[in-house]
């Protein structure tokens, strides 16, 4: 029997079978490293405020810690992420590793310290600017696995599922940071979750850097070239939308944490904030994951304009009342909007990152979570000190807005690129025609 006997179905089904898969080119292991990788990260905002406010006794000056954290990332985040691109991820997560178990056994000793507190902004601003950048990192590793290994006719839709499980695993992981830091606090000491922290980033991030996929430098998606694109070409209107809309989660994120913390403490039940926050985590991450069941047709812009205005009519109910049973509702419905626009927006800028620099504008994506966090946290803290709970529970509607402008932007953005694209082919077209 020859090639040409055998059915065109059959043939088809044997190279799928014999092609490799995602799991076969990761390892059993890397999901689950991956996953319990990136709980330090987001562990580190609430985890600082917690301990400055115990140890200083001041929760405006543990809100500026956390701020501090936030703008650490924000200015070195992306030098991570660019050194990883460079270099390779692992000694660059090694180091930083260290460099930020350094810093967070820095933090627990000057807390406590007779030091003025400007030695206390340092550690914390140290802590932001080493912590590993783990979740952006397992995206761009994914992604150049994806793109370099799949065959092309599987890369879309494992692009796409692969997208929304790490959306879904940083919205339980920044659900579950903060609860763990809680539970650490309130069973040991506020030192707990900073040690936590550093346990942690020893064995699983140092296990996350020396995984086999960790080897390679990223090689991006965007061209066959081997030189790395321009620096330029990652501050555009297209990255600065995603970025833009991924801050915005996370002051979604802060915003809402701290306003629950200053509603249940109003009624004598703070310990139950960490509960009630995590109901939005759940139909977040349910709907992350349900992401890839959406046809190819409901293009990306399309999920971001659907899904943002669910997330700012949650936040809209959640800021309108004080019932607890609507606030879990609201809770839910706030979860629904946003899994499905955290997802949209690193699909965006998986399809963006310009050829090598897929580790640092992940980088940027990741850190504007942890930026977003920790700006809403300090302000909403100073909020509900200084004028009460309700207007702390506006702050996540303002969030939820500023997701809803990044999907508009967004739109205009591609459309304008579209257009640009059309453009071009029309150039290359008359040209081609002229030397005929």
């Amino acid at each position: 029997m020859t090639d040409s006997d055998i059915p065109a179905s059959a043939r088809r089904t044997t190279v799928q079978q014999s092609s490799p898969t995602l799991f076969s080119a990761v390892g059993r292991s890397y999901f689950p490293v991956a996953f319990v990788a990136r709980m330090p990260f987001a562990m580190i905002v609430v985890g600082v405020l917690t301990l400055v406010v115990a140890g200083r006794g001041s929760l405006s000056l543990g809100g500026i810690n956390s701020a501090m954290v936030g703008l650490g990332t924000a200015l070195f985040g992306s030098f991570i992420g660019a050194a990883a691109d460079r270099w390779g991820q692992r000694y660059v997560l090694l180091i930083a590793g260290i460099l930020n178990c350094l810093a967070l056994t820095f933090m627990a000793w000057v807390v406590f310290s007779p030091l003025p507190d400007f030695v206390v902004f340092i550690a914390a601003f140290a802590i932001g600017a080493t912590s590993p950048q783990v979740a952006p990192m397992s995206r761009s590793r994914i992604v150049d696995i994806v793109m370099s290994v799949l065959p092309l006719s599987r890369r879309p839709k494992v692009l796409n599922a692969t997208m929304a499980y790490e959306s879904a695993a940083d919205e339980v992981i920044f659900v579950f940071g903060p609860f763990l830091v809680g539970l650490l606090a309130t069973v040991f000491t506020p030192v707990a979750p900073i040690i936590g922290a550093i346990v942690m980033t020893l064995v699983f991030v140092s296990a996350f850097a020396l995984h086999p996929t960790g080897r390679a430098r990223s090689t991006g998606t965007s061209s066959k070239h081997g030189e790395r694109a321009p620096v330029k070409d990652m501050f555009t209107a297209g990255v600065f939308v995603i970025i833009l809309g991924v801050f915005g989660v996370g002051m979604v994120f802060g915003s809402t944490l701290t306003a629950l913390t200053a509603l249940t403490n109003d009624i004598g039940r703070p310990e139950e904030a960490g509960l009630i926050y995590g109901v939005m985590g759940i139909g977040s991450a349910v709907l992350a994951i349900s992401v890839v069941l959406f046809p190819s047709a409901f293009a990306l812009w399309a999920r971001l304009l659907c899904f943002a205005p669910v997330l700012v009519t949650g936040s809209v109910i959640l800021a309108s009342t004080e019932s607890m049973p609507i606030i879990v509702i609201a809770l839910l419905l706030m979860g629904t909007g946003i899994g499905p626009s955290l997802v949209t927006l690193f699909s965006l800028a998986a399809e963006r990152a310009p050829f090598g620099r897929s580790a640092t504008v992940m980088s940027m994506a990741g850190s504007a979570i942890i930026v977003g966090q920790s700006v809403s946290s300090a302000i909403n803290g100073i909020l509900a000190e200084d004028r009460g709970t309700a207007v702390a529970m506006t702050v996540p509607v303002a969030a939820s807005v500023i997701v809803l402008c990044a999907g508009l932007l967004n739109l205009f953005v591609g459309r304008r690129r579209d257009r640009n694209d059309d453009k071009r082919s029309r150039r290359r077209v008359t040209e081609v025609e002229e030397e005929i």
